[in-house]
């Protein structure tokens, strides 16, 4: 077994479930088939390991004669709990001493410290949860908007395993059928109809490739959406963000150049972060560190999936303006060209003659920011699918990208009219790569790769 993996899971393991450092209160979680009969031993109060699963006991954990701390005792008998072990969770006071000491007994009475994502580990080979729930929870944990905590719970509760559950089990039927017929071959029996089988694959492939696609929204749902304000020294750049977030993140000065380093904040709309950065001015500078401070902006433009191109409405022309513009197409984004200081024009606005139709704003003033929120959420809803399930995990994309494949070699097999043999090789590839998604085919690495990015108390 790899290194990760290369504990006896029949131990008895525990760790501090909740964050580390002072609190009002800490959870230990201890599981094993010895996690009861271990904390009895240092609990003074009822006899735990005479107590009905899913109970909650008052009493102290105690070190000899001498009080470590008065506890509540939860205790989950097996198989009914998360890891499907005997488990207890230990809510103490959040002193982190406290804490300490506990884990300190426990260990000395036969437990070791779990390591990273281990109790996930062991729900998921005690089939608790399937491999794409299990990742799901360390999503869940992560999860910082509505959209990101909807996404994992809806994966968690199972919602994308049954969908690839139920496509594997069509897969397997059919290929089932076609290896009967290799058995009776000499016969020339058919119990598998070819028609019915290009209309099943054809089913699997619209439904594979909408959850394909959902991975762009996914990823979006997961990652945020890296959104630069770009433009010339003095635009307003510090201004509009600082406007965007509603309090004073970046410094503000008349003076160009101020910023020159990038400030990064997340910002929330319709519960999707957009990751927004302040950037450097974009001119020519003699001034080194600006000129330091200018790069990092084109490396982060380079990186964004929305660019605010914010410039002066005040002072800027027409050509001007495209000129501006012209140097961003060679990016892979969306621009969105705002024009900042309206409250600087003695007369209407003339609208810019740009290919792309400005958004005018006064950051200062805090005038017309809703027009700039209004299309970030069409950047949004353009991206948005209409699937219950949406696909966040890189390892579930590329495992269906090659089932799909797999089954589009199914198409070519059916209308070459080879073998039953043949079609039955590319069916059992697709079910291979759909089984990879919830566990069923694993590797050690993979396994270690997955749960090592767990937070050791889950």
């Amino acid at each position: 077994m790899s290194k990760y993996l290369k504990t006896d899971l029949n131990d008895t393991i525990c760790a501090l479930a909740t964050s580390g450092g002072i609190g009002a209160i800490g959870v230990i979680r201890i599981s094993g088939i010895d996690a009861i009969k271990i904390v009895n031993e240092l609990f003074k109060g009822k006899n735990l390991e005479q107590q009905q699963t899913h109970t909650v006991h008052f009493g102290k954990i105690m070190d000899g004669a001498n009080i470590v701390d008065e506890v509540l005792a939860s205790i989950f008998v097996s198989p009914k709990s998360y890891t499907g072990e005997n488990t207890v969770e230990l809510s103490c006071h959040g002193s982190a001493y406290i804490q300490q000491q506990i884990l300190e007994l426990l260990v000395k009475k036969g437990a070791r410290l779990a390591k990273p994502g281990e109790f996930t580990l062991r729900a998921f080979l005690n089939k608790k949860l399937d491999l794409s729930q299990a990742e799901a929870v360390a999503d869940l944990i992560a999860s910082n908007s509505a959209e990101t905590h909807k996404t994992a719970m809806q994966q968690m509760r199972g919602g994308f395993s049954n969908q690839i559950n139920i496509l594997k089990e069509k897969l397997v039927n059919f290929a089932s059928l076609i290896e009967l017929e290799l058995d009776f071959a000499e016969e020339d029996v058919e119990f598998a109809s070819k028609d019915e089988l290009r209309k099943l694959v054809n089913d699997i492939l619209i439904l594979l490739n909408e959850l394909i696609i959902s991975f762009q929204y996914g990823n979006v749902i997961k990652n945020g959406i890296p959104t630069v304000i770009a433009g010339k020294p003095n635009a307003g750049k510090s201004t509009l963000l600082n406007a965007l977030l509603n309090e004073e993140r970046a410094i503000v000065s008349h003076i160009a150049g101020t910023t020159r380093d990038t400030i990064e904040e997340v910002f929330v709309i319709d519960g999707i972060n957009f990751r927004l950065t302040d950037t450097a001015g974009i001119r020519n500078s003699t001034d080194s560190i600006e000129s330091i401070g200018i790069e990092k902006t084109f490396e982060k433009i380079g990186k964004a999936s929305v660019i605010l191109y914010l410039f002066d409405a005040s002072t800027t022309t027409n050509e001007e303006l495209e000129n501006e513009l012209h140097e961003f197409k060679k990016f892979d984004a969306i621009i969105i060209p705002v024009g900042n200081k309206i409250d600087l024009l003695s007369q209407p606005i003339t609208p810019h003659t740009s290919h792309l139709t400005p958004i005018y704003i006064s950051s200062l003033q805090k005038k017309n920011i809703h027009s700039i929120i209004d299309e970030l959420k069409k950047v949004v809803e353009k991206n948005r699918v209409n699937h219950d399930v949406v696909i966040t995990n890189i390892r579930h994309f590329e495992a269906l990208k090659n089932a799909a494949e797999s089954l589009q070699q199914v198409l070519v097999a059916i209308d070459a009219k080879l073998s039953g043999e043949m079609l039955s090789l590319d069916i059992r590839k697709a079910i291979f790569h759909l089984a990879e998604i919830v566990g069923e085919v694993t590797t050690e690495d993979l396994l270690g790769n997955i749960f090592s990015k767990f937070c050791i108390g889950k």
